[in-house]
């Protein structure tokens, strides 16, 4: 029986490696943990392919050559393009035929994965709480508001002197002002119609808004796969979504004198657990941006509505975004470190 199609549906990345740490084999899931494909994989050596910095690789060769089984909890790993790891490692010795060379089976298994599931949860419920409470304010807002710019109009009738008119019209443009911002702070609640869409377009139009006030010295770099399907989206909300947190980019570069650059990839991922459902196949969109990085006591807070680390902020922009791509069955991760700045925007595609 081939066993491939069933380790390929498995969320822990399985490696059979030899005693010199050559790659023989590679599942769906170590693919996309190490970035790299499985014919590539089988052309290096684990060593080449990613670092292990809590782990001595001669431990490993010593453990397959002398059948020795091996387990390291919270391991370190890093990719060939960077991105960091928290795996538990379990590595098995196989029994084969005397004249075969020495070989192990590794499984490298992603504990940060299973953080960053419950992070979301956590940040969803909190969402939501928030999210009810700002309804029920805004409500409450919106009423005494709505009484407030009808007795203005009233009593702009009744003026007869244009400067004193100047008044009313002063109370009924910030009384439409904050009705505005209710508004945008209640946002919609339920999907929309969805159709469907290539998300390229989408960013394309994004990146055409942004180009027109950009400053000279922020570069927009692409790097997309063309491959990706078409999606069932609401494009205007994930347009809103994707200029949303560019914007955000693009003012955290306007603070560095150099600039910077902010890419805009997209790539797909397997096997990927949004809230509490697997999918085994997501788009990864992801917005990259080389400025200062956002401040840790930030981090936890970073979708609420109002939270802000800039003095004219808003603190509107993440929360819609994190909003419209819940609509969308998605979630947004971000990762912030001084010098690079990620968010991935994570939708499920259907095939």
């Amino acid at each position: 029986m081939n066993t491939d199609p069933l380790l390929n549906h498995l969320v822990t990345a399985v490696l059979v490696v030899s005693d010199d740490l050559k790659l023989c084999y590679a599942n769906s899931a170590a693919e996309q943990l190490l970035g790299l494909g499985s014919h590539r994989l089988t052309e290096h050596s684990l060593t080449e392919c990613c670092q292990l910095l809590s782990i001595d690789h001669q431990l490993l060769r010593s453990a397959i050559r002398e059948h020795q089984g091996l387990t390291v909890n919270t391991a370190n790993l890093v990719t060939l393009d960077g991105q960091h790891h928290t795996v538990d490692l379990t590595l098995t010795p196989l029994e084969l035929q005397p004249d075969q060379p020495e070989q192990g089976l590794l499984e490298l298994r992603q504990v940060d994965q299973q953080r960053r599931i419950h992070q979301q949860l956590t940040l969803d419920a909190q969402q939501q709480a928030a999210q009810y409470l700002v309804r029920n304010l805004a409500h409450e807002i919106k009423n005494p508001l709505g009484g407030l710019r009808g007795a203005a109009q009233l009593l702009s009738r009744e003026l007869e002197d244009a400067e004193q008119r100047e008044f009313t019209d002063l109370i009924i443009e910030q009384a439409d002002r904050l009705r505005n911002l209710v508004d945008r702070l209640l946002g919609p609640q339920k999907p929309t119609e969805h159709s469907l869409h290539n998300i390229h377009a989408v960013i394309q139009k994004v990146l055409k808004l942004v180009s027109v006030t950009l400053p000279g010295n922020i570069h927009l770099i692409q790097d997309y796969d063309p491959s990706i399907p078409d999606i069932e989206m609401d494009q205007e909300q994930l347009q809103q979504a994707v200029l949303n947190i560019v914007q955000n980019a693009i003012q955290a570069l306007e603070a560095k004198a150099a600039g910077g650059e902010i890419r805009i990839k997209t790539r797909t991922q397997h096997q990927v657990t949004i809230g509490t459902t697997r999918h085994k196949l997501v788009l990864a969109l992801s917005i990259i941006d080389d400025g200062p990085g956002i401040p840790p006591e930030l981090m936890d807070t970073l979708f609420y509505p109002m939270v802000t680390g800039r003095e004219q902020g808003s603190g509107l922009g993440l929360s819609i975004a994190h909003n419209f791509a819940r609509l969308h069955g998605g979630r947004i991760d971000c990762a912030s470190v001084p010098g690079k700045t990620e968010f991935t925007i994570l939708l499920p595609l259907t095939s």
